[in-house]
Parts: structure tokens; sequence; C-alpha cells
């Protein structure tokens, strides 16, 4: 295996994988000498990388040696909040206090006193979860059910389709209908949009759904400016007129579909005049993409997790994830629909996180999208709560209360981090983590089917720790004497997948560490459901779910409005809907902190419809302020057609502490959950935009 290139040595180059919460998952070359990061590319013997990289990864060098990095462990003194003063102390003394403490919550309060707060910070499979989980198991700490991205739309994929399993990207050249639904590709799967401009070339016609006109939207042949929220109704007005003019595919619905007589049925309830005004669109517009659907083929969907984050928002993905199969558009490698790949992965998670180490019964379950709440609220109370690979004081709804949580004196707070974040500031003890480019890890991907590794770059920076050496020497000082925990990250590297499942099939180690990835073994071309073969119960497209009607849920497809809705009585008062995607330049609240991307990005924004401004007196490039009954946050107003008329867009995720006002969008959104699956409701979230000089009408 690759070694960290010595600090004397000529530059050289070393493969490694990019860690962010991305689908592209991209293929590293990255050059090193003296100890230091010189250059990032894209690999361009990695297919879905093919040599380009965001400008966000392209510029890595800048966040690997910033010079706000943590390089050594520190115990705050004074009050907790932004300011906060550290002081520096060694490991020895950081470990342990934490272990001290922990002894103390557990004997006095319980070990479910004690909550990990983490998501995908680092995505890679040992950064993401591995000895950490199996320290909190081992400790009997509380359960954190990860829920703020993607769960809700996962179950209700799962529900209809089985598994989070789609077509093959790679596939989609050859189609010749893409729709891009609630996907700004250009921004957030810019790989994806290189094969979607390719099958463009030759003959494609790109449609996208999104409330917004993004620049995704921009370069594609329609835009429909559904309102947010109505993605299930869009998908259902389009069963309607699909069953309705018979563009379907009755050999695949007899044979590979389960309850089409019922959602038959469901649909008649969806003419396309009632989801035009549902969705505040044209009846037209769901005749003309109906037709266009049922008469193409290949026909490809893609969906991203935006749709996911309304209350309604599991029911929207399960409702978009059977069209395919009603025209049989499954048929085709280039034809069905994506939301994630990373149900093809044979990933071995009990091996990783060791489940089996927990007591019995098992400990609570902290949902992470209302920590807020829970840490306020939670009864027994939460004594301590360890975050790594994630920054919820930026990026957890309803931020009023998540401050309010961690400002607790009598919460002990470790977090785990490259620099000191929002959430840092409220931290007892600060650890400084390693970056990607200065540890071990493997790599699965949502976005295509290959299996990669991440080889160190460099040796860390200062006294930086990996998250699996940090869990590995906190357990030593916890006294815990299981076996796993000694693993090193090559073993744990090993243990991650099923190396004997036939997606893996003659793919070794040795091969992995000379190539650095090797796409699963699946066909090529690859069509996951050509002839049926569902991972679900039925092993049919379940439009009836049973899994769902045992859940109290609704088996069939349907629209649930968002709880934050136009028609509610609380639109009185907050009429506008707010949207929260990424901005360009960030990736969550990672980048956020970069000079150059600040630089770029300007000052928070709101993209506001141009008569929704004109009526509320707000100039372009104005100040104003956006608010509803739990919180505000200011930014600039940019005054374009781009927002569709009662919709307002801010990008985000900014940290507190570098905006103006030191609040960000998330001082307004909500900590209600989902239909299903337990996830956030960022985008279910009604508010009211003035100009700053006007008073709070709230």
């Amino acid at each position: 295996m690759a070694q960290p290139v010595a600090e004397d040595a000529v530059s050289h180059t070393i493969r490694g994988a990019c860690p962010h919460d991305c689908p592209d998952t991209c293929a590293l070359e990255v050059t090193v000498g003296q100890g230091r990061v010189l250059k990032v590319a894209g690999a361009a013997d990695h297919p879905p990388t093919a040599g380009v990289l965001c400008t966000k990864v392209a510029h890595y060098p800048e966040r690997i040696h910033h010079p706000q990095r943590l390089l050594h462990p520190l115990r705050r003194f004074g009050a907790k909040g932004p300011g906060a003063r550290f002081e520096r102390i060694t490991w020895d003394e950081a470990l342990d206090t934490i272990a001290n403490r922990f002894r103390s919550i557990v004997a006095s309060h319980g070990a479910e006193s004690i909550v990990p707060y983490s998501y995908a910070g680092n995505s890679g499979l040992l950064g993401y979860g591995s000895l950490d989980r199996r320290f909190f198991h081992r400790l009997g700490a509380a359960q954190l059910d990860r829920t703020i991205c993607a769960s809700a739309g996962a179950m209700g994929y799962r529900a209809t389709v089985g598994a989070s399993i789609g077509f093959d990207p790679e596939n989609v050249v050859d189609a010749r209908l893409i729709l891009l639904w609630g996907s700004n590709s250009v921004v957030s799967n810019l790989h994806f949009w290189r094969l979607a401009q390719e099958a463009r070339r030759r003959g494609a016609r790109l449609v996208a759904i999104d409330p917004c006109r993004t620049v995704t939207a921009d370069r594609c042949d329609q835009h429909i400016a559904l309102l947010p929220g109505t993605d299930a109704a869009l998908a259902l007005g389009l069963m309607h007129v699909l069953i309705r003019d018979d563009l379907l595919d009755h050999d695949y619905i007899a044979r590979h579909t389960l309850g089409f007589a019922a959602l038959a049925e469901r649909v008649r309830a969806f003419p396309p005049e009632l989801v035009a005004e549902i969705c505040g669109i044209d009846a037209p517009i769901v005749e003309q993409l109906a037709h266009a659907y049922g008469r193409t083929r290949p026909a490809a969907i893609r969906c991203n997790y935006g749709i996911n984050r309304t209350a309604g928002g599991g029911m929207a993905l399960r409702t978009i994830a059977c069209l395919p199969a009603l025209t049989g558009a499954w048929r085709d490698p280039a034809g069905g629909v994506l939301l994630s790949t990373s149900g093809n992965y044979p990933v071995d998670t009990a091996a990783l996180e060791r489940p089996d180490l927990m007591p019995q019964p098992s400990p609570r379950v902290i949902n992470m999208s209302t920590i807020g709440h829970d840490l306020l609220h939670a009864r027994p109370p939460i004594q301590a709560i360890f975050v790594y690979n994630s920054n919820p004081l930026a990026v957890a709804p309803q931020s009023r209360e998540v401050v309010r949580g961690f400002a607790r004196d009598d919460l002990f707070t470790v977090v785990h981090d490259l620099f000191q974040t929002d959430t840092a500031d409220y931290a007892d003890i600060l650890l400084p983590a390693s970056s990607h480019m200065e540890q071990l890890d493997i790599h699965k991907s949502y976005g295509h089917l290959y299996i990669q590794l991440n080889q160190p770059a460099i040796a860390p920076l200062g006294e930086a720790l990996p998250n699996t050496e940090l869990f590995r020497r906190l357990a030593s000082r916890m006294g815990f004497t299981e076996s796993c925990f000694a693993d090193s990250d090559e073993d744990l590297c090993r243990q991650a997948f099923d190396w004997s499942d036939p997606r893996l099939a003659g793919l070794s180690w040795e091969q992995l560490v000379r190539d650095g990835h090797a796409r699963l073994r699946l066909p090529q071309p690859y069509a996951p459901f050509a002839d049926g073969g569902f991972p679900t119960p039925s092993g049919k497209c379940e439009f009836f779910s049973r899994m769902l009607a045992d859940q109290g849920l609704d088996p069939l497809p349907d629209f649930i409005a968002p709880r934050e809705w136009r028609r509610s009585p609380l639109a009185r008062d907050f009429p506008l809907a707010l949207l929260t995607p990424p901005a360009r330049n960030f990736l969550n609240t990672s980048f956020a902190n970069s000079p150059r991307f600040l630089a770029q990005e300007r000052s928070p924004s709101v993209l506001i419809n141009t008569g929704d401004a004109a009526a509320r007196a707000i100039a372009d490039g104005s100040e104003v302020r956006i608010f509803n009954r739990r919180g505000e946050f200011a930014a600039r107003a940019v005054v374009s057609d781009r927002a569709r008329p009662g919709v307002v867009v801010a990008t985000s995720i900014w940290w507190r502490k570098l905006s103006p006002d030191g609040r960000n969008c998330n001082e307004v959104t909500s900590q209600a959950l989902t239909d299903m699956g337990g996830g956030a409701t960022f985008y279910d979230c009604l508010v009211e935009v003035a100009a700053a000089c006007q008073d709070n009408a709230s």
C-alpha cells in the first residue's frame, strides 16, 4: 500500500477519493511534496470522474493548508458560544477528560444520556461509521437516527422498488428523454450533467422539474416550475394520463408489478386540471409531459433528495418511483429512475459497526433532525454530546432551539473537526480532525457503481487524528478490551464489504490498492429491473406496499400537502415558500469558510420574484429580513424571475458566525418530520420577506 510521502521527498501523485456528501464520489490524483498537498486533479481513468472536478475540490490544497486548521487538542475556558476561548492541552489530557466525564455520566445518569452526533462530513465507510459506532455501541450510548438528508426518500423509494438501486448513470447517454426532477445537476451532480449533455447531443430532450429556474433548468429544453412539495401530485397526474390514454406496457405491469388496479383507481382522483391547480402550473403541461414520457424510449428520471424535504417527502419519491414500471421504462439500460446507486454495494455494515456490542434492550434513539428540541426536552436529559462529521449549530433545523440546547452549562460537549465551526464554539473539548488526504478510507458511491480506495497523501498535520484513531484511543481509555478496538484502518477497509458477494467477484484488495478503483461486477449495460426481480417482499414493483400498510401508512401512492401550505391559515401571515438549496461554492457547511468561495458568494442572498419584490418595495441588492414565528435571518435580495411567484430561494449553508447578523437560513426552518423515515422538512417552510428597516410582523 502506498505510504504518505516523506517530508523531503520529491513530489509525486497519490490516488484518492473525494469524501464529501455528493453522488459523484470523484477519483482524485493528489500531487504532494515536502509534506504538502500541491495539486488535486480528477482521475482520467475513472469513468465517472473522467478527469473533471468541481471547483471546490479542484482548490482543495487551500482547505488542507487553511491557516485556521485545528492542529492541537483544546479546552474551552470561559463562556460557550461565539467568541469562545480555548487553551491548548495534550491528547492525554483530552482523552482523560472525556473518559472521566463519560464514566461519571454513566454512573449517575446512564449511558443513554450520552449522544453521538455525526453525519456525512466524511462519507468514506471508515470515516462515516466504523470504530466510532463500535465505541458508542459498547458504551451503551443513545443511538442516533441519521435522518437529516435522505431517510424519507430512501424509505419511500425502497417501499416501491425494494432498494436504493436505479439505472446505471453511465447508460443515460442513450436516453431520449431525461427528467431532471428536483436535481440541479450542474451544481450538485456535475458528472451526471456531463452525461446528460452527451445524451442531448445525441438527440435527447431534457426537462427540468424545479420550483426555481436553476442553472440546470437554463440548459434544459423545458423547465416546469411547480410549487414546492407538490411533486407527488405531478407524478399522480402523469399516471392519470398514462392510464387514461393507455400509454402503458401491459406485459410489464402484469408480470412485474403489484397493485395496478388499486393504483389506477387512486389516480382517477388526480386529473390534469386538479394537478395543475395543486402544482401551480398549466394543465396542458401535465398532458404534454405524460405523453412525452409514455411515448419516448428510453426515458430516464433523475431525482435528488430535495424532493424528500417536505411533509410528504417519502410519499413523493415513492410515487415518482412508480412511473417507470407503468411504461416499461425499466426494460432499457438508459431508462427507469435513479435516486441513489448505494444499494448496489455489498457493504458489511454489521462488521464495521458491530451492533452486537450494544446492551439489550437497545438504547434509546435520538433523531438528529430534532436535536434542538431533544437537547432541551428529552427525558432523561441528554448530559453529553459528541459531535463529529457534522456542524449542527449551522445545519440542523430551527437553529434557535439548537443554540439554546448547546448553550446549556451542564451539557458536556466534545467536537472533532478540521475547523472551529459554529458548533465548535460550544465545545468543552475541541479535537483536531485529519482530512481525508491524511488518512486511509474505502468508498462506495450513491451516484455511480465504482468502489474506491482513498490512500493517505500526507501525514496528519499537527496532532490531527482520523475518527478511527480517535475512537481507538478513547476505547482504550475507557477500558474496552474487545479485540475489535485494535483493528487497524486496513483491517477495517477489508471488513467494509462482503467480498464473497458476486458483485465483487474476482476483485481483490491488492487490485484495489494498485488501481484505486474498480467497477462492481454488474452487467454492462446494466438494466437492474429489465425482467423484474425487484428486491421487494413480492419481487415486484409494489404500487401497493404491504410494508407501508403494516406501519399504518397509506399503502398506495398519494399526495400529502406540505404542512406549511399556501392554502393554510399560516399563509395569511407568511405567504412565501422558502427553499434553501446548496450554494454553488459550498457543500452543506464545508468550504463555507474558504476565503476564495466566500468572495464568490459575496454574502447570504435570497432570490425573490420580481412581482413579489415589487409588492414589498424590495429593490435588487437591498438588505432584507426573512422571518416567521421561529426566527429570522438577514440576506441580500436578488430580484429575478428565476424564482417563481410565491417562492423565495436562499442558497445555503452559511456559517452563522460568518453571516452579517450571526444567523443563517435554519433560523426559520422547522423540526417537524416527514411522513416516513423521520426526515427533516427543510423545504416545508413558509416565511415573509421585508426590507431590513421594516418591523417584524411576526
